[in-house]
Formats: structure tokens, sequence, C-alpha cells
């Protein structure tokens, strides 16, 4: 199903499970995450998926396109999702607001995939979930969208699974056992971290370390 664009504001709409974009198929457009989640993701012969990027509201989905490079995974809206539109190149002229916040989403996802490397290869699975829910809190802050220690998380269970490399009942289980020490509150699609520093020990994160 194509999504629905505002002609004068060069805004487009995507439903949840919608394909933002398709495996090898030229985008119409970088998209400038305004309101809403998306991920991409590689799904194997078998079936089973592995999620390889998140888009939360503020970042580019996605920066490389503009290298000239065509999707080499689908993308879908995980939550309904708002996002501009603006050309699939460099920014450069007209586009030179874009600059700042195109180059610093480009940087920034390198280093989330450089994390997510350590995570996946390393990291226990309370460890692994521990450093998700920091960094989607971290990059939520960011944006404005965290409230004292909480913010939105429309992640299901299956959803954190295929983040981490997991099946969905290690997940229950490894975030009862956040839950029981302390570390995590969910409620609602709502994620509270009652104390930070506690949860970037369980991630194995030092205070130098960056989470995004």
């Amino acid at each position: 199903m194509l999504s629905q664009i505002a002609p004068d504001e060069d805004l487009v709409f995507f439903r949840p499970h919608e394909f933002i974009a398709r495996e090898s198929e030229q985008p119409a457009g970088l998209y400038h995450m305004l309101e809403g989640w998306a991920c991409r993701y590689r799904t194997l012969s078998d079936g089973r998926r592995q999620i390889t990027a998140l888009y939360l509201p503020g970042d580019y989905c996605e920066p490389h396109w503009a290298l000239g490079r065509m999707p080499s995974q689908p993308i879908v809206a995980l939550t309904n999702v708002r996002a501009k539109r603006v050309p699939c190149q460099v920014p450069s002229g007209a586009l030179a607001d874009h600059q700042p916040s195109f180059w610093k989403s480009l940087v920034d996802g390198c280093e989330r995939q450089a994390n997510w490397l350590v995570t996946l290869g390393r990291r226990t699975a309370l460890e692994r979930l521990s450093h998700l829910l920091l960094e989607l809190f971290e990059r939520m802050r960011q944006s404005g969208l965290a409230y004292g220690q909480q913010c939105a998380l429309p992640l299901t269970q299956m959803d954190i699974a295929d983040l981490t490399g997991l099946t969905p009942v290690h997940v229950n289980r490894t975030l009862q056992t956040m839950r029981t020490k302390g570390l995590v509150e969910l409620q609602s699609k709502w994620l509270r971290i009652p104390d930070v520093a506690a949860l970037r020990q369980a991630a194995a994160i030092s205070q130098a370390d960056a989470v995004i």
C-alpha cells in the first residue's frame, strides 16, 4: 500500500507494517522522521527476522541513500509515522538547513551499528536488553521526547527479540529479571528507568562510553 503525501507540505504518512522502502527499489527520497518508529530488517531463508536498525523521531531514513545507495534491506513502519520527505541527495544550496542534522544522523547511525556488533557478539542477554533500552531512552531524550526518566517504547517483545538476537521467551524472562532488580519499569508501552547509572552498569557500559 502506498503512503499518503500532503503535497503542500511535503509530508508523508505511513501506517504500522507499511513499507517505507523496499529492497533494491529506488527510494522516493530521504525521510526525516517527525513522529513514530520504523525499522530496517533482514529475513533469513527460514523466516527468522533480524532488525538491523531503528528509526526514531529526529532520525533520517536513510542518510546513505543520498550517496547514491539503493536500499539493501526493507524498511517498515512499526507505528504510525509522520515524516518529511527531502530530495535523495547530499544536502547543499537550498537544502543547507538540513546539513547539520543530516551529517549527525549519518555519523550516529554508523556509531550505533558498531555498538550493535559488540552487543550481539559479546554481551549477555541482560546486557543486550539494558544497552538497547538505554540507547532508545537516550535517543528519545535527545529528540525532546523523554519525560523525566521515562519515554514511549512501542516495541513488542518479538521486536525486541529480533533486535537482540534472542528468543521472545528469553526476552520475557530477562525483562522480568530486570523488573525484579529495579532496573526498568515497563507499562502500557512506556519505559521508565529509575536509576540510569545502575542500568549502565548492567549493560557493561562505562561512564566514558557512548550509548549511541
